[in-house]
């Protein structure tokens, strides 16, 4: 496996990565009108291009061979010395091969390297991942209800990995 750095034009992949993930993820957890909502919000391809190209975030995607098994973005100096780990999506049949370990390897040696001492992201609380983060060494440090429109919350854990 390969964690490679994406561009601009890897976006369908990004897409096709995080369509099914939401699916088995959230189905369960939202409704599908909240999913198409944050979809579009998130996943469409004008907001991906703000990300990466307004926000500075730096996308990265796990392959193997040719098939590509999961994503991850990130934003160094988020607030000083955090790096903001933005989205960690492993497709299900890829799951326990080691890729969440590795694309979030590969954002603390980002962080490390611009001199960031932790990570911090955002998960929602009734996200199977929340266990994955744990055990990945990352703090739950309290509740997060982040108000994204159109009446949606995201109803989230803050969780915090000292570097």
């Amino acid at each position: 496996m390969e964690i490679i750095k994406a561009s601009l034009t890897d976006y369908k992949t990004i897409y096709n990565i995080a369509i099914p993930v939401w699916d088995a993820t959230y189905k369960t957890i939202l409704t599908q009108e909240q999913m198409d909502y944050m979809l579009k919000l998130f996943y469409s391809e004008e907001a991906f291009t703000e990300q990466v190209s307004v926000k500075g975030h730096q996308f990265l995607l796990a392959v193997e061979g040719t098939e590509y098994l999961g994503f991850a973005s990130y934003e160094v100096n988020y607030q000083s010395e955090t790096t903001k780990l933005h989205k960690l999506y492993v497709l299900p049949q890829a799951h326990g091969k080691g890729v969440g370990k590795a694309l979030v390897t590969v954002v603390e040696n980002a962080a490390r390297k611009n001199i960031n001492d932790k990570l911090l992201l955002n998960v929602n609380r009734y996200n199977p991942a929340v266990h994955f983060y744990l055990k990945a060494g990352f703090e739950n440090k309290g509740e997060d209800d982040v108000d994204i429109g159109n009446g949606y919350l995201m109803e989230d854990y803050l969780m915090v990995k000292q570097l």
